[in-house]
């Protein structure tokens, strides 16, 4: 496993990273000194972490703004460190060792993280908080290190920078850039490519560090989810197809972990839609459960049933759904002999479902996803 964390200013990230390594025995990994340097200069859309504009501006001396650890100076990790010169070597050197726990803060911009995405073993962690905390912070540190007093005006500037682009023209001092203007950076870019994002919010390191354990982030579904992850995933996708004006549905029958067949709810074919006004039930002010002798909606697991015929479904199969079957739908997942039922969500006609389902011997599962997979999915 290779974590790379990304981050605002003084959001914790060397803080996780310390965490990693010494609970869980990451080894860090780095990019060595000069490219550090070289990213610290680059503009433009390759840009996540640019000067602040304060410090293209304030006198030599003056200490630049840094990401710290929570509260502390962050401790040297150096004699467990291995630098590399550049990303490619890295990537190299990770595959090869990719059932080893390694960890880094050095990839900074999208061109760089975007070639890790792609492999199966890689977690990008984004981390972040709330603006004043992460203030107060930086003023801590830079107090415990007697660095140049930080104003808030300075803090908010560098992280407007980082997340906007200034607000107004900042000429390079570079001389390998100069006259060029900062104008955006690509952290954004960078950040939606998170696998997990933190809001560190947390007023010392120990909640922080309680936080992470709840987490379980060696936890490898994460990197590769198991099969009622992967299938509970794709019955939430295909109720996104459905069109009924009260209720996303879907469903998927699987034999064998092979997909037999989608569902989601909605009218029946060469009908009007739902939702321009096929079901003047589901139109209506019924509430879930009520009047569905009215409902012309086919639901997500009839569909996924008829689609697949009871021939084949046999007496092996599963149906995934999003929501838990209604009464009417519990009956035909017993008459097509479907062995279990795994659901996401709850619905008003668990308890008669599940009373039905219990007495033809159907299993009734329950399926708790992580709050931050669950987000993914609804």
């Amino acid at each position: 496993m290779f974590i790379a964390i990304v981050g605002t200013p003084s959001s914790g990230k060397r803080t996780i990273l310390e965490y990693l390594v010494q609970k869980h025995k990451f080894q860090e990994i780095k990019l060595d000194s000069p490219r550090a340097q070289m990213d610290a200069a680059r503009v433009g859309t390759e840009q996540l972490e640019p000067p602040s504009i304060e410090s293209l501006t304030l006198s030599a001396g003056s200490a630049p703004l840094e990401t710290p650890a929570l509260e502390t100076p962050s401790t040297s990790l150096d004699s467990t460190t291995t630098t590399f010169g550049d990303v490619p070597t890295m990537l190299d050197h990770v595959t090869k060792n990719w059932k080893s726990y390694l960890v880094t803060t050095d990839l900074k911009t999208f061109a760089d993280v975007q070639p890790f995405v792609k492999r199966p073993f890689f977690m990008l962690l984004s981390v972040d908080g709330p603006l004043r905390t992460r203030f107060v912070r930086e003023q801590r540190r830079a107090e415990a290190t007697a660095s140049a007093p930080l104003t808030l005006e300075r803090f908010v500037d560098e992280h407007d920078l980082l997340l906007n682009g200034p607000t107004r023209s900042v000429a390079s001092t570079s001389s390998s850039t100069s006259g060029e203007r900062y104008l955006e950076t690509d952290y954004k870019r960078v950040q939606s490519l998170a696998t997990l994002s933190i809001c560190n919010d947390l007023p010392d390191i120990p909640s922080l560090h309680s936080h992470l354990d709840g987490l379980d982030l060696l936890d490898e579904e994460r990197l590769r989810p198991g099969w009622d992850t992967y299938f509970m995933t794709l019955a939430s996708l295909a109720s996104h197809r459905s069109n009924c004006m009260k209720r996303r549905v879907g469903a998927l029958l699987v034999r064998s972990k092979r997909i037999l067949s989608t569902g989601y709810n909605g009218t029946a074919k060469g009908t009007r839609n739902c939702n321009e006004g096929g079901c003047s039930r589901c139109n209506g002010s019924a509430r879930g459960g009520e009047s569905l002798n009215e409902c012309l909606c086919l639901h997500a697991e009839e569909n996924a049933l008829l689609e697949a015929g009871k021939d084949r479904i046999g007496e092996d199969s599963v149906i995934y759904c999003n929501t838990c079957p209604c009464l009417r739908c519990s009956v035909k997942i017993v008459q097509c002999g479907v062995r279990e039922v795994v659901y996401n969500q709850s619905y008003s006609m668990d308890e008669a479902s599940a009373r039905v389902l219990k007495e033809a011997g159907v299993i009734l599962r329950q399926l708790h996803l992580p709050a931050d997979m669950k987000a993914a999915l609804l």
